[in-house]
């Protein structure tokens, strides 16, 4: 399975100021994008292990954007996994739920001029979420992960994980502050895509 949706690539070091981190790399078949398993201490496949699937954000990582809580999610995620002594960050490439960064910014503008996220991608022709999980079910093979505790706020997620036969022992919800700038974003993520605060 593993071969014909993602292929490993390599792992290294990833020092950072949170904790030093392995990160192992994956390139997806059909698309070529890759894909990252960002991991800490030992992995041990006979217990759940503390995961989070995390998609990409490049406007709130790399540059701070206050439209979204995903630079809060990703930083938090990182700090519970090195806290707990062991875990995995899922960090794929989907960005703006799997709409790609300029359609993101599409969906930004229409959002200037009203529209809530689920609208906006609507508008643009997308399902409310693109993203797709197989290729986590994949990532955890690799890692020998059979089960996970997982940091989400979303239960598609778990529903997607759990059909794909990769066990969710228990969701660990991640809560942010909002602020001026987000919060139509996250009511819209709790009122139309069922998310849990």
């Amino acid at each position: 399975m593993l071969k014909k949706i993602i292929s490993f690539v390599e792992t290294s070091e990833l020092p950072t100021d949170i904790a030093n981190f392995k990160v192992h790399a994956f390139t997806e078949e059909h698309n070529k994008k890759d894909h990252l398993a960002i991991a800490f201490g030992n992995i041990n496949s006979d217990k759940p292990v503390l995961s989070r699937i995390h998609s990409q954000c490049i406007t709130g990582e790399s540059f701070f954007s206050m439209r979204c809580d995903c630079r809060f999610q990703l930083t938090e995620s990182l700090t519970q996994v090195a806290n707990n002594g062991s875990g995995v960050i899922f960090y794929l490439q989907q960005e703006g739920r799997g709409i790609g960064l300029s359609n993101k910014i599409r969906a930004y503008k229409l959002q200037d001029e009203g529209m809530d996220t689920v609208e906006a991608n609507h508008q643009l022709g997308f399902h409310e979420d693109e993203r797709n999980y197989e290729i986590v079910a994949s990532m955890a093979d690799h890692l020998n992960i059979n089960s996970v505790d997982l940091m989400t706020n979303n239960p598609k997620k778990i529903n997607a994980l759990e059909k794909l036969g990769l066990k969710v022992n228990k969701r660990i919800p991640i809560l942010s502050e909002s602020n001026e700038h987000n919060e139509k974003y996250l009511s819209t993520k709790a009122k139309k895509l069922g998310h849990l605060f």
